[in-house]
């Protein structure tokens, strides 16, 4: 891709046929890499695969209208995760609004949704840590990301992310074993 220069002034690039396929196959590759560890952390993170999906879904079709910024970021891998994210607290902030004005106008309060899908046992103790520790959770051991960059995507520090994943590990390890005790299995 060259520049062109017209009577002494600078041009935009041209951007050819050629130009346009090679960065159609670089998102192409990089969705192949990316998007299944993206739709795995969001499954776990919110508990619904559905949402989870458009989520990763919407994520990169936004890296895709914006390729050319998003591909020469330090880490285009986060900012995905970051805006997948994003779009997943605006959907639970707007499903809270709706189920609290729908038990407003019920005059009761609507049952709390259980995660089907992920009827694991472990999952289900990972469904019921709060949501940023399911988030770290879900970035560090299912995205696999190193907590630098978790500590990145979440906009905390990285010792935040070091204290909440220890926190949530003792959580987890006190659920199972309390089911397991339950279950007559310790």
């Amino acid at each position: 891709m060259g520049s062109v220069s017209h009577a002494g002034k600078h041009v935009a690039p041209l951007v050819t046929y050629s130009d346009v396929q090679a960065a159609d196959d670089r998102f192409a590759r990089w969705y192949a890499a990316e998007s299944a560890s993206l739709k795995a952390t969001l499954c776990v993170v919110t508990g619904n695969p559905d949402l989870a999906e458009e989520a990763t879904a919407e994520a990169f079709a936004r890296a895709y209208a914006r390729w050319t910024t998003v591909e020469v970021m330090a880490s285009p891998g986060g900012w995905v995760y970051t805006v997948a994210l994003n779009l997943v607290r605006r959907w639970a902030r707007r499903h809270a609004l709706e189920r609290m004005t729908v038990a407003r106008f019920r005059g009761s309060d609507m049952p709390v949704e259980v995660m089907p899908e992920l009827d694991d046992e472990l999952w289900r103790a990972v469904g019921d840590l709060p949501p940023r520790a399911r988030t770290a959770i879900g970035l560090r051991y299912v995205a696999d990301l190193p907590e630098g960059e978790i500590a990145d995507i979440m906009g905390i520090s990285r010792g935040a992310v070091a204290a909440t994943l220890s926190k949530a590990r003792i959580r987890l390890a006190a659920a199972l074993a309390e089911s397991h005790e339950g279950n007559g299995a310790g």
